[in-house]
């Protein structure tokens, strides 16, 4: 499955290359896009818990909400565009051989792009908020990795589903409101306690998150113990999907 993804990487970058470029065709801000939306979902928490329903999360709210938009952002991207990545490829998927984990894996790129430029906001929040970098900064790309194998994963799993029935797009738009209220990313989940919140900790992208804003916003090595789960769990579900997505792909063209 390595080698073959070794083998096919030049066509990866070129499916990667014509998705961002349809992303964006005919898009008069273009990559503006990638900007304004976290932007304006920041404008609007920072509204909603500082004025309506003041929250006391240690640091300025609008940085400490988009620290975690930023990564969730790329997450949810990833998530919605690789679960309609093979059926959008019908014509690919059923004439041609080649390993058809490369439209999950390169909308999981695309969305990639868009978080880096995103990340663009996020330095000058810093520089508003006087908020130094420091050597942790070193730790992110592992955070990231985490986060890229976790959400990679997921993709594969959502596309496959997705191929099988059709009806997957639509749950996933709803599971993903829900799942963001479950993550630390407008909200420190961690003072939720009891029953729910021992559940809410068997979520790995709250770990996630609270190890980026640990690196950017604190300056600190991130929990050991959340983000080794978070890492585990991570690895386990990208293992463990794309091996599943590998050994039913004969199927993909019976089925679309």
């Amino acid at each position: 499955m390595l080698r073959e993804q070794l083998e096919y990487r030049e066509l990866l970058l070129t499916v990667t290359r014509r998705d961002l470029l349809v992303r964006y065709k005919q898009s008069v801000m273009g990559f503006g896009w990638a900007i304004l939306v976290p932007t304006v979902n920041m404008a609007i928490f920072s509204l909603i818990f500082t004025r309506v329903a003041p929250l006391d999360t240690g640091f300025p709210y609008p940085i400490y909400v988009y620290t975690g938009l930023l990564p969730w952002g790329l997450f949810a991207a990833s998530l919605r565009f690789a679960t309609t990545s093979l059926t959008g490829n019908t014509s690919l998927v059923t004439k041609v051989y080649f390993p058809r984990e490369i439209f999950p894996f390169s909308a999981v790129l695309v969305s990639l792009v868009d978080f880096a430029v995103a990340s663009i906001v996020l330095a000058v929040l810093m520089v508003i908020y006087g908020i130094g970098v420091t050597w942790s900064i070193v730790l992110l790309p592992i955070v990231l990795l985490v986060q890229l194998m976790f959400t990679a994963g997921i993709g594969l799993l959502l596309a496959m589903g997705n191929l099988f029935f059709r009806d997957v797009r639509y749950l996933f738009e709803v599971t993903i409101i829900i799942w963001m209220f479950a993550t630390s990313v407008v909200y420190p989940v961690d003072r939720i306690g009891g029953r729910l919140g021992a559940l809410l900790a068997l979520n790995p992208m709250t770990p996630i998150i609270d190890s980026y804003r640990a690196i950017i916003l604190r300056g600190e090595l991130p929990d050991p113990g959340a983000f080794g789960f978070a890492a585990v769990v991570s690895f386990a579900v990208f293992g463990s999907c794309w091996l599943v997505f590998h050994r039913t792909e004969f199927r993909f063209a019976e089925s679309i």
